[in-house]
């Protein structure tokens, strides 16, 4: 039985479509909300020793993104509830899976990050003690559902709906996007070839944000909205990485970033 934590979330909706009617159970929120409390790992273990039949996987796909988000609260959902759930099943056979951001690489400033960073360390440690863990490091992710606002995507939307200038950097960090439902189904991939510690979902073909942006707008007609280089260029950013696809995922298929993005762009438009 797969176990979902977040299964009301983009990435949660996407890992439970994978499976047929009874193979997997997205957890109600008040059944795990205490397990992000500390010490709660005796709670986690409590509850999955009694489940029938056993798990075999959980994905804690619950998580905060907005780095705006007090410290206390960015921490309790994104490390220290990941953290409960490993430890409490340690010793059950039980695969856990959890997420962070292929950020972790750099912009050491953001808070977010530094709550996926710490986590990641954790799996690492745990796995070395026997865990059966696996943190993935995804990219930004777009598809069902509306962009978040305070996300690239989410910002875009705002001006185009309210015909409004969008002011940007320069644009030359690299970025990958990935459809939900892609990443989905290479999470799946990940976990049946049973890859432990942390590993990064990428697919190798980043874009840059101006050209993105760019797509994006002519495609709907408004590029004299889009005022690039009116914002300053940050100091920590990805200009000139471009990650390695693991091994497990080169036979996998990714929908081309460009088209992708805008035909989701265009979807979302009238809400």
């Amino acid at each position: 039985m797969i176990y979902i934590l977040g299964g009301r979330g983009r990435l949660g909706q996407a890992l439970a479509a994978l499976y047929e009617p009874g193979q997997s159970v997205c957890l109600d929120r008040a059944v795990y909300d205490a397990w992000s409390q500390p010490d709660a790992a005796g709670a986690v273990r409590s509850y999955f020793s009694r489940c029938t039949p056993v798990p075999s996987i959980i994905y804690v796909c619950s998580g905060l993104l907005d780095p705006q988000i007090p410290d206390d609260e960015l921490l309790a959902v994104n490390y220290q509830l990941p953290r409960n759930v490993i430890e409490g099943v340690q010793g059950l056979g039980i695969k856990v899976v959890t997420f962070g951001t292929a950020m972790e690489h750099g912009l050491a400033t953001n808070r977010y990050v530094q709550s996926k960073v710490k986590l990641s360390e954790f799996v690492e440690q745990s796995v070395a003690q026997g865990a059966l863990a696996t943190h993935v490091r995804i990219h930004t992710q777009y598809g069902e559902g509306e962009p978040s606002s305070f996300m690239f995507l989410g910002q875009i939307l705002t001006a185009l709906r309210n015909d409004t200038p969008f002011a940007m950097t320069l644009g030359r960090q690299l970025r990958e996007y990935h459809h939900v439902a892609d990443d989905a189904r290479a999470i799946q991939l990940l976990v049946q070839e049973a890859i432990v510690g942390p590993v990064d979902l990428s697919h190798g073909e980043p874009v840059t944000l101006r050209n993105l942006a760019e797509a994006i707008f002519e495609s709907l007609g408004k590029s004299h909205l889009l005022q690039v280089g009116k914002l300053p260029e940050p100091v920590q950013e990805n200009f000139d990485t471009v990650f390695v696809v693991p091994e497990t995922l080169q036979t996998l298929s990714f929908r081309d970033t460009h088209p992708a993005v805008v035909d989701y762009m265009k979807s979302r438009m009238n809400g």
